[in-house]
């Protein structure tokens, strides 16, 4: 599903579907990019993991299904890294793997999920969304999206 380039020199091309973190004084900050809304917010999702924690070749457990109510763009977005935020702080589950779609006039979220336990912590975990940074939409490419994350 995801991809992740820290290759600042990468051109992107339209399609493509990728993350990578931003250096950002005492926050964590990604950035996302895909084809479409709904793989665009995914990637964000693996980015924000990824600050935190190294999911390589971890097997998910279990698979929850999330359904956000429609909103702008900016409140999916905010309102999905939340609830994987939630999820960490509340059940001690951490997403190997993201996919969304849009359906009933919302957005259906499938996220891959492993304990906290199983995963090796490399950074601080987030906290909370901040609105001051946020954007997402459509570009030239497809979409993407920036984010700063509390940690």
């Amino acid at each position: 599903m995801g991809g992740d380039t820290d290759d600042d020199g990468q051109v992107r091309q339209a399609g493509d579907c990728g993350h990578r973190a931003v250096p950002h004084p005492g926050d964590i900050r990604i950035e996302a990019w895909a084809a479409c809304r709904e793989h665009c917010l995914a990637e964000a999702v693996l980015a924000m993991v990824e600050c935190f924690a190294d999911v390589s070749g971890v097997r998910p457990t279990a698979v929850d299904q999330v359904w956000l109510a429609e909103a702008s763009d900016d409140d999916l977005l905010a309102s999905l890294l939340d609830e994987v935020i939630f999820r960490l702080e509340a059940y001690g589950q951490v997403p190997v793997d993201v996919e969304a779609d849009e359906a009933d006039g919302g957005l259906d979220v499938r996220l891959a999920v492993t304990g906290v336990a199983d995963v090796v912590i490399t950074g601080a975990v987030p906290r909370a969304v901040a609105w001051d940074e946020l954007r997402i939409g459509p570009d030239p490419y497809g979409w993407s999206c920036a984010v700063r994350v509390d940690a």
